[in-house]
């Protein structure tokens, strides 16, 4: 088997400062019955419970002159507006909250604590102080000691599905699947296309799985064009939900294309003028497809499309049905022409960029800046745009450029996150800067920690909040060479270590291939006792598009990993093969082969660690997970059945032929029937291997799940009963697909758990939400 390059890296010191026990026998741990106490003890490991301990260590920046910020600092008897800038020390009070609390009580008639201002919005105006308390503005003169309402009419504002134009003055929506304008000084709306239907409609928002009122478009820079598509959904698929209640059942039915279809979404590319002009683009249809999510509007955003900053160019990429093949092309908005500049093929799929688009057309100095993995790693390339021809490389190595957050075409610099190049976990996302002629690039987030970053809009100024697992949050303001202006803010987690608060214990194993890295976490009881032996409970989310462990930032509580820790488990999540964020080899690990979701490293990683601490029981080893991890769990128990004895699969997408076309066919491939009647995903259907369950199997759906129907589930169910097997089935009539963490739920998987895996009585009918949170 192949093995999957990556950087060599040392073992995290809380990996090294846990004992390895002896190897002597152990009895497994087993009580008789767990109590009321012990489930609220689990509960009070919970986010809502364990967050309100954290004091500060979060700072939302808001830009000012000259690249100051302020921002509201969290302590401990409120907050406190705080304001920092380039050329000053240490971030200073950007008032005095106790003057400016009197003079809005004198103003308003009301009484004001100056450790928690309402403060909605806050501007400074030479020497004056403008302050928004519940929508309307005031402006404190004297030092704020005086307010008096400012004469600040908002005017009329954007509902949410509407999108505002650039200068301001208009919004696009759809209405009767036309596009429209409304002016929002006047009120006046403009029918801009005249021939929309249902299914044929112009800007609408619908990719089967999601679907939203909003239109799908990006306006010009100068406000009069709008880049958007009319959307073909004529011989698509139906989805149906039938809702339960008394009497007749109503019917919810939309379309939502599968991948045996013939027939998918397409969009016809078009730009529309605010004169009224509708122009085409000269070029067939396209798939719904987009480079790096399973819609074409990715994070609230038209995906794939950008405007040259004078208008007069359209460029965009169109991708494959089968997402192996992106053509970026350059359309003129005023007579539709099209012209292609490049393409890219990739054997499995192409992306352009980790959870976020990273090619950008440079207009002025006739070059495209284009993100590949075609070296097995993501990294930045230019281009030609006249010719299309590749110029040079401009990052490379064993590591991988993810976003690029900055583009100074000017000073020809770019700033990025990435990861894996610095020593330690290959998750830990930096700050770097590139220069585009030299190629070199700048560290400017030295802390090893996972980093994220708010950047000023000139790229000035950088707020870095760095963390680990492990490690409390800092923040910072950094100029644009990295050097530390300074410290906003420092998380204080003494009370939640008061509260006797366990940290998960990051570790390495080794993958399948036997010389893979991966990392992960695993979480263990506060009062964990090296001599016995603990029952394991595995959580995945097996991705393709995302991992198990998450973000590598500190957190108070992650899902209920550590509750379910206190109630005598060992909790292991790791990042398998198959997940994003390291080499293109690692993430193809299972392309075509969906059924294999991870599994062999999630076994390999849990007996690995069972071998360090023999506290964990391989006789007794659960596993759940909620959507993918849904479809995993079930996987798991089935094809491991020596290994996995418990299974909570919650709203799985046990059989991708039922899932929409878009994901199933991005991972899985184009379905393809053989001459035998056998298909290209029989690998990956749960359904077709139900006869090999052994353990016990909780499965759950909601019946008005729009995102992964529940016949994902009942045709497991239906196999199951047809293989003569004995499983526990939760239908929840009103939920759609975000049922994962609801009190129902979790205490059905934790009673699950207990009673199979633990083998104890869980107290019945426990009820979350009797104990208040410490605030």
């Amino acid at each position: 088997m192949r093995s999957f390059p990556i950087r060599a890296t040392a073992l995290p010191s809380a990996l090294l400062l846990l004992a390895t026990l002896p190897a002597a026998a152990q009895a497994p741990w087993s009580p008789d019955a767990l109590t009321v106490a012990d489930y609220e003890h689990a509960e009070r490991q919970l986010a809502q419970f364990k967050r309100p301990l954290v004091v500060g260590g979060q700072v939302t920046a808001n830009w000012i002159d000259e690249g100051g910020l302020w921002y509201r600092l969290q302590t401990p008897a409120g907050w406190s507006f705080m304001r920092a800038g380039p050329n000053r020390g240490d971030p200073r009070p950007a008032f005095d909250h106790s003057v400016l609390a009197g003079a809005l009580g004198s103003a308003l008639g009301r009484t004001f604590d100056a450790d928690r201002l309402p403060l909605d919005g806050l501007e400074w105006d030479g020497s004056d102080l403008l302050v928004a308390v519940d929508g309307a503005w005031l402006r404190c003169t004297g030092r704020a000691a005086r307010c008096a309402a400012e004469d600040r009419e908002p005017g009329p504002q954007p509902s949410r599905t509407e999108i505002l134009s650039p200068d301001g003055r208009r919004v696009a929506f759809t209405r009767d699947w036309d596009l429209w304008v409304r002016d929002l000084a006047t009120g006046e709306e403009t029918r801009l296309t005249h021939d929309g239907t249902e299914d044929h409609g112009y800007a609408t928002d619908n990719a089967g799985w999601t679907r939203s009122d909003r239109p799908v478009v990006l306006w010009s820079p100068d406000s009069e064009k709008l880049a958007t598509f009319r959307h073909d959904a004529r011989g698509v698929s139906m989805m149906h939900l039938l809702s339960t209640e008394v009497g007749a059942s109503t019917l919810e039915s939309w379309r939502y294309p599968l991948p045996e279809d013939s027939v998918i979404f397409r969009i016809e590319r078009l730009v529309v003028h605010m004169d009224g002009r509708v122009v085409p683009l000269d070029m067939p249809p396209d798939q719904h497809r987009s480079t790096i999510c399973d819609h074409i509007v990715c994070n609230g955003v038209f995906s794939d499309v950008e405007w040259s900053a004078d208008g007069s160019t359209l460029a965009f990429v169109s991708s494959s049905r089968d997402h192996k093949e992106a053509r970026l092309r350059l359309a003129d908005p005023e007579t539709g022409s099209v012209r292609e500049v490049l393409d890219e093929r990739m054997d499995t799929y192409f992306e352009s960029g980790v959870d976020q688009v990273n090619w950008r057309v440079l207009h002025d100095s006739g070059e495209v800046l284009w993100w590949s993995e075609r070296d097995d790693w993501g990294h930045f390339y230019l281009y030609d745009l006249e010719s299309g021809e590749l110029k040079r490389q401009l990052t490379s190595g064993d590591w991988v450029a993810l976003q690029l957050r900055h583009l100074d075409t000017e000073a020809r610099e770019l700033l990025f996150t990435g990861a894996g190049r610095e020593p330690g976990d290959p998750y830990f996302e930096y700050l770097y800067k590139l220069d585009i002629d030299s190629g070199e690039v700048t560290l400017l987030t030295p802390d090893s920690a996972h980093h994220t970053v708010q950047i000023s809009p000139d790229g000035e100024r950088i707020v870095d909040t760095w963390s680990t697992p492990l490690l409390a949050p800092k923040v910072a303001l950094r100029d644009r060479e990295g050097r530390q202006l300074a410290l906003l803010d420092e998380a204080d987690i003494s009370a939640l270590e008061d509260s006797g608060w366990t940290p998960p214990t990051p570790f390495v194993t080794t993958a399948r291939d036997g010389v893979t890295e991966l990392h992960g976490l695993m979480y263990t009881p506060s009062n964990l006792d090296p001599n016995r032996r603990y029952p394991v409970v595995n959580y995945l989310y097996p991705g393709p598009q995302s991992g198990s462990v998450g973000s590598r930032s500190f957190s108070p509580a992650r899902r209920d990993h550590q509750a379910l820790a206190e109630l005598g488990f060992i909790v292991v999540e790791v990042d398998a093969m198959g997940t994003p964020g390291r080499s293109k080899s690692f993430h193809d690990a299972y392309y075509g082969d969906m059924g294999d979701n991870g599994l062999p490293d999630q076994v390999a990683t849990i007996r690995q660690l069972a071998e360090r601490h023999p506290y964990l029981d391989l006789d007794r080893v659960g596993i759940w997970g909620h959507s993918g991890g849904g479809f995993a769990s079930t996987g798991g128990i089935l094809r491991y059945p020596d290994f996995y004895k418990v299974a909570v699969s919650q709203a799985g997408n046990h059989d991708n032929r039922n899932y929409e076309d878009d994901w199933a066919e991005k991972w899985q491939g184009l379905l393809v029937e053989n001459a035998d009647g056998t298909t290209n995903y029989d690998n990956q259907s749960n359904a077709l291997i139900a006869d090999r369950l052994q353990g016990k199997l909780l499965l759950a759906h909601g019946l008005m799940d729009g995102n992964v129907p529940a016949s994902n589930t009942l045709l497991v169910a239906q196999a199951l009963i047809e293989a003569d097997k004995d499983f526990d089935l939760i239908v929840f009539p009103e939920a759609g697909h975000g049922f994962a963490n609801t009190p129902y739920m979790m205490r059905r998987r934790w009673n699950y758990f207990v009673q199979h895996l633990l083998g104890a009585t869980p107290p019945a009918e426990f009820r979350f939400g009797q104990q208040r949170p410490t605030m």
